[in-house]
């Protein structure tokens, strides 16, 4: 006996159980109403729509079953949830992609910050190492000036001597000190700058994840993959 044998009755029965133990989806509904009359006829049935109903949209408030047949037809009222869930779908994956995006700003904003703060601890040290290298240099001109030196080279010595008017070894110290500093503070920020790369290779991914959809990028890709045969069929 083929399936077109069977009287209607077996046949919504099967539905009803198909329906209920969820391995009958609206989208198989939807695929048997175009398979023949018969079978379009049986898929409106409310009872199998009530069912969907009940099931797909448990949390939302709904009518009774009576007042739902007598208010609305099941279909239509599952194609209005249905397409109100689209709705909130898409309005949760619009706000994904806003915050996605935030993030990933936030983090460029963060490594724009910590590259200016490297430049500048970067310039701080650099000036540091020229002016502890101007001291060496008084420093030693200091010491020169205590043993014997032509008069040319003592003349220069001294005059070296006398433009510096801070204590040589004390501040000799603190340039030191700073260097120092500045060298830890610039190791951190790198640490910091390479944790933060870190974050916006995982923000940029979050980002892709969220702004992928499977539907547009196949459409998307098949667009791409055709264009070359359109244009060849032009040029024939």
């Amino acid at each position: 006996m083929s399936a077109s044998d069977l009287p209607d009755e077996l046949w919504a029965r099967i539905l009803e159980l198909g329906a209920a133990s969820a391995a009958l989806g609206f989208r198989d509904l939807c695929c048997l109403a175009i398979a023949s009359r018969r079978l379009r006829r049986l898929s409106l049935h409310p009872s199998l729509w009530s069912s969907l109903l009940s099931r797909d949209f448990p949390s939302q408030s709904q009518p009774s079953s009576s007042q739902q047949l007598q208010l609305v037809d099941p279909k239509s009222l599952y194609k209005t949830k249905f397409e109100r869930h689209k709705l909130r779908m898409a309005e949760a994956r619009r706000r994904a992609v806003y915050e996605a995006e935030g993030r990933l700003l936030a983090c460029r904003k963060r490594l724009t910050q910590l590259e200016g703060s490297i430049r500048a601890e970067g310039d701080r040290m650099k000036a540091a190492a020229q002016e502890l290298d101007n001291l060496e240099r008084v420093r030693r001109a200091s010491v020169a000036l205590n043993v014997w030196q032509p008069q040319v080279v003592r003349g220069r010595q001294k005059q070296l001597v006398q433009q510096c008017t801070v204590p040589v070894d004390s501040r000799l110290s603190d340039l030191r000190m700073e260097l120092k500093v500045c060298k830890q503070q610039i190791a951190t920020y790198k640490n910091v700058y390479n944790k933060e790369k870190l974050k916006l290779n995982e923000c940029e991914e979050a980002l892709r994840r969220a702004k992928y959809h499977p539907l547009q990028n196949s459409s998307q890709t098949s667009s791409t993959v055709d264009e070359p045969q359109a244009k060849r069929k032009r040029l024939k």
